[in-house]
């Protein structure tokens, strides 16, 4: 009998796992079709055999002043900081077991803004100079004071990290930075003051390879690590006390998976801006896909997040404006239906 039961549990195991990579290989297509579908947005056409030849080198001139400056940094760009985004916003639910934690609706995104905008006030000719370098490490510095500050607010001694503390917390927090940075706008310079609405709103500002360079390393450090934790975040989402007697550190592994959370969302929004609701919307959708395992929800949550920011981006390329409205609006416009959803379902 115990043998009959491995082995159902063995071929329903090996069902999962080839299910999954289904699921992997249907996302990677669909970005590379979106991918396809965007870099063939705009004025000019590019064909997808043109495309081919141009990423070849062997495109007109035209086609790769087009494609390699204008199009693929802002294409990039956006596939990387949807990854950051989703993977940040999956720890974040992993470490709390909050199905509502997301970078930016904590407050994570509202601090880096912070120390974007205090940037932008004492050097206003930021963009035209190569400290924009600078950004993803001050964006970091101001949303790991945000997440530290929330992490001490929803702490309990005895009780650990309360759910609904940790989401009333991010939001209180992020509604006193968003007060703040309404004060410092007024000291602002026009030039500066376009810049950083069009960053609250979640307008990809960073659209050549130097911004490219500044994010990259960022995430080829911290997405690997996020997924050589997957178990431990598996083991973490038992409760705290099941984690402990499991000999897991609780306090140290959460505190190392919120720093990389805080660092891949900070460096994400550095260059992205505002960009809310990624977090939040590809995890959950991850996980009706693949279900709650972690190695194979973050690998996932990336594709999805990526898919989501890159399919925005094209959207507002494509609409027939006179100004192209940010990118964060069409992630907003699916993503704050989806939160009001999942919160109207929660119990806790």
């Amino acid at each position: 009998m115990n043998n009959v039961t491995s082995g159902v549990i063995a071929k329903a195991s090996h069902r999962k796992k080839i299910h999954d990579w289904i699921v992997v290989i249907i996302l990677i297509m669909l970005l590379i079709a979106a991918f396809t579908i965007s870099a063939n947005t705009g004025t000019i056409r590019l064909s997808p055999m043109e495309l081919f030849k141009t990423l070849l080198g062997q495109g007109t001139p035209q086609q790769e002043l087009i494609l390699f400056e204008f199009r693929l940094p802002r294409m990039v760009i956006s596939i990387l900081i949807g990854a950051g985004l989703a993977v940040s916003g999956c720890i974040m639910q992993g470490v709390s077991r909050n199905g509502l934690a997301d970078p930016g609706i904590l407050g994570i995104n509202a601090g880096a803004g912070l120390m974007v905008m205090l940037f932008v006030l004492l050097f206003p000719s930021m963009q035209t100079t190569n400290s924009l370098f600078l950004l993803p490490g001050l964006a970091l510095i101001g949303s790991g004071a945000a997440a530290i500050l929330i992490y001490a607010l929803s702490y309990k001694k005895g009780e650990g990290i309360s759910p609904t503390r940790l989401l009333l917390s991010g939001i209180g927090v992020a509604a006193g930075i968003s007060a703040a940075m309404i004060i410092m706008t007024l000291k602002l310079t026009p030039e500066s003051y376009t810049f950083v609405a069009n960053w609250l709103a979640g307008s990809i500002w960073g659209s050549n390879w130097k911004f490219v360079m500044a994010l990259l390393p960022w995430l080829i450090i911290l997405l690997p690590f996020a997924y050589y934790k997957a178990n431990v975040m598996n083991v973490l989402n038992l409760g705290d006390q099941t984690a402990s007697g499991l000999g897991t550190p609780i306090e140290r592994e959460r505190i190392l998976l919120l720093a990389a959370a805080v660092g891949l969302a900070s460096s994400s929004v550095s260059v992205s801006g505002g960009i809310g609701f990624v977090g939040l919307v590809a995890p959950h959708l991850a996980r009706k896909l693949v279900g709650p395992k972690h190695k194979m929800l973050l690998v996932t949550s990336a594709l999805v997040g990526a898919l989501l920011v890159l399919v925005a981006d094209t959207i507002t390329r494509s609409l027939p404006l006179q100004k192209e409205i940010p990118t964060g609006l069409i992630v907003a416009i699916i993503g704050a239906p989806y939160f009001l959803y999942l919160l109207s379902r929660s119990k806790g």
